[in-house]
């Protein structure tokens, strides 16, 4: 049967495409919503109303249970559960990071998956702590790669089952296991064991250990982040690379009365207004939904609702070429995870040559905009630009008629030849009043310009106010003003 993945669109590491397994196909970035048969709170058939077109179940609890094992054998998953879409299965390594030891092997539940109709499977892999000592982590990495190649033995190549990445938070052993895991063939590839980074918030760390994964990945694996439901962080999961998410957020937090929103979460008790357009909310008050004896499947249906809408959020701005702004947005919904965009930008080298060569638009929103891989990208291209002997930089200062070449300064790109005016990034951007963090950065592809052209004599035409940063920046230039 197989597992193929096939990318439409790309922005910066983030990717639009089509997950086909079988003959069952959904496009991505994806949200698969856990289902537990036991806990049917929103029926699968009902989120297919949603646009959800994929689920994952647990078959180890399918498995051990009484009521539903002989079911799934003989009706099999997708007639069990009343979803005709996608069906990914967990195989055990939940139970195991939550209780320690499962008492089923790898091929047991490979077995089950395969019997009970699972459109994409899971080996028990070790779902290792990311604090856990670099040992244990290697010894237990070690583990689970031989259960992947026993996998592979017994069921052939053509198989769909899954390439779990783990390593804890140590980035070569990310990167090693994907690159074994790439290495025996796996299409699609989760990066486990991350729970307890989102849990606690370690967005920093949590980009490290994509990056590592992603690094030692082939480039077409789709990539699936374990555990990752909520919406504040698709954005920048996405723009790492990430393609498939699952959770049961949506579920949970109904549960404890918790109202889910793109940038975070409120208590429903506290809520005077319900600040969303699903048809839970619009048909309900703050008040009536409170006191509704089906409280926990409506909150449900709203968190599932709203989770589903920044998927297609997310898949929007892939295509756009607008996904660089939409993360500076999401990430600002929390300190920790603007600390993880900021590791994202310390780290925006590594992913510019993933990045697309043209978009629709450069919106600058900041700071954080001057470490985007179009401007690092504009000052690496920048100095093969051959200059005249004379050239006047037009930094918003005078305009001498006798100068030959004048090259307009526009921050945070720094210079701009008459004939790249009109292309992108330079071209079609919104920047607002000039800031010295995006003059400090124009200045910066400036100075890669005149390196590259040592024989120029070069005058800059600036306003008083950014005098002195010129002058300091460009000694042997004439600056007037």
């Amino acid at each position: 049967m197989g597992i193929y993945f096939e990318v439409i669109h790309k922005d910066i590491a983030g990717r639009l495409g089509k997950l086909k397994v079988g003959g069952k196909i959904i496009k991505t970035p994806a949200l698969l919503p856990v289902v537990n048969p036991h806990l049917q709170i929103i029926h699968p058939a009902e989120m297919k109303k949603l646009g959800i077109e994929g689920i994952i179940t647990n078959a180890y609890i399918i498995s051990k249970s009484d009521e539903f094992r002989h079911q799934a054998l003989e009706r099999g998953l997708h007639d069990l559960l009343d979803f005709d879409g996608l069906i990914m299965t967990d195989s055990g390594s939940f139970q195991m990071s939550v209780y320690g030891s499962v008492d089923i092997t790898n091929e047991q539940t490979l077995s089950f998956q395969r019997d009970i109709g699972s459109d994409i499977w899971v080996p028990l892999d070790i779902p290792t702590h990311p604090d856990a000592p670099r040992g244990e982590v290697a010894t237990q990495m070690d583990i689970t790669m031989d259960r992947m190649r026993e996998a592979r033995t017994i069921f052939g190549p053509d198989a769909p089952i899954s390439g779990p990445v783990q390593g804890a938070i140590f980035e070569d052993l990310r990167e090693s296991a994907g690159r074994r895991v790439s290495g025996m063939g796996f299409a699609y590839c989760p990066i486990g064991a991350v729970v307890p980074l989102m849990e606690a918030y370690r967005y920093r760390e949590l980009v490290n250990v994509i990056l590592a994964a992603k690094k030692g990945l082939n480039s077409g694996s789709c990539v699936h982040l374990f555990g990752a439901g909520h919406p504040s962080m698709f954005a920048l999961a996405v723009a790492l690379g990430c393609d498939v998410f699952d959770s049961a957020a949506y579920a949970l937090y109904a549960k404890e009365g918790r109202y889910i929103t793109p940038s975070g979460t409120l208590k429903l008790d506290e809520m005077s207004e319900l600040p969303c357009a699903c048809q839970i909310c619009r048909s309900h008050t703050a008040d009536e939904l409170r006191k509704s004896p089906d409280r926990q499947k409506l909150l449900a249906c709203h968190n599932l609702a709203i989770t589903m809408a920044e998927i297609s959020r997310v898949r929007a701005a892939v295509q756009e070429g607008t996904l660089w702004e939409l993360v500076d947005e999401r990430c600002r919904a929390h300190p920790r995870l603007l600390d993880g965009y900021h590791r994202l930008l310390e780290r925006v080298l590594e992913l510019k040559h993933l990045d697309r060569a043209t978009k629709r638009r450069f919106f600058y929103r900041g700071a954080e905009s001057c470490d985007r891989t179009e401007v690092t990208r504009y000052h690496e291209m920048i100095p093969r630009v051959k200059l005249a002997g004379t050239a006047l930089i037009d930094a918003g200062g005078p305009i001498p008629s006798h100068f030959p070449e004048i090259i307009e300064f526009k921050p945070p790109f720094g210079p701009v030849p008459y004939e790249l005016s009109e292309t992108f990034p330079v071209g079609p951007c919104e920047i607002p009043s000039w800031d010295e963090t995006m003059v400090a950065c124009g200045i910066k592809g400036l100075a890669a310009l005149l390196a590259a052209n040592t024989s120029t004599k070069v005058t800059i035409s600036t306003t008083s106010r950014w005098e002195q940063m010129f002058q300091s920046a460009f000694p042997d230039c004439e600056v007037i003003t």
